[in-house]
């Protein structure tokens, strides 16, 4: 495959969610150790048009807050997710918004939650910034090192899926336990959006969160 192309790959795999791209970011990291490509391109261009993605959902959330709410409430699981993810961003901030990211499904809620509740754009970019650095580097890293290590690409590529699947399987075990300790505890679920602001460091993202749960 063409070197552009597959840069352009890489843009079109990332700066959407849901794609799957493991595998992809696995190899390219295994080529990059072998001289094939270059790897500061590789994590600026993953890096970046993740972070694309993630502020093209957010500012969206931001401009149709009430649209994005009732499609969210559509499903039990859903309302769930926005109402569990809205309560931490107004608690915890900042740790919490580069945190989601790495939870399942946590890239779409936690850009929307943040846009619905009118999160600071300049914490949010900062946020979602470090978190896109931090899966591009560790993503593509994988295939990179393991491939500096075995020199064997099929092993490096295996190895890296795998630790993949467990990075993602870990982070559903710490969601799930939160979720439970959130339903056992009702003011650990349900006390965030009264007081938001003074748990987060006296951020305002707006006071939505109250809305959230209400509407």
């Amino acid at each position: 495959m063409d070197v552009l192309a597959l840069y352009g790959l890489l843009v079109l795999t990332t700066l959407p969610p849901l794609v799957p791209n493991s595998a992809l970011l696995v190899s390219v990291g295994v080529l990059a150790s072998r001289g094939e490509l270059f790897l500061p391109l590789i994590l600026l261009i993953v890096a970046g048009s993740a972070l694309l993605g993630d502020l093209l959902m957010y500012l969206a959330a931001r401009r149709f807050g009430g649209p994005v709410r009732a499609w969210m409430r559509r499903k039990p699981r859903r309302r769930a997710l926005l109402e569990w993810t809205s309560g931490r961003i107004q608690r915890y901030g900042l740790p919490f918004v580069i945190a989601v990211r790495f939870l399942p499904s946590g890239r779409i809620v936690g850009a929307l939650a943040s846009g619905v509740l009118r999160y600071p754009l300049r914490k949010y970019a900062l946020g979602a910034g470090i978190a896109e650095a931090t899966w591009a580097t560790y993503s593509v890293g994988l295939g990179y090192l393991g491939s500096a290590t075995t020199g064997r690409p099929l092993y490096a590529a295996a190895i890296g899926f795998g630790v993949s699947c467990a990075v993602a399987a870990v982070g559903a075990a710490i969601q799930w336990a939160l979720r439970r300790r959130a339903l056992r505890d009702p003011s650990e679920g349900g006390g965030e959006g009264e007081g938001g602001g003074p748990h987060n460091g006296g951020e305002d993202p707006g006071g939505r969160a109250s809305s959230v749960a209400a509407t």
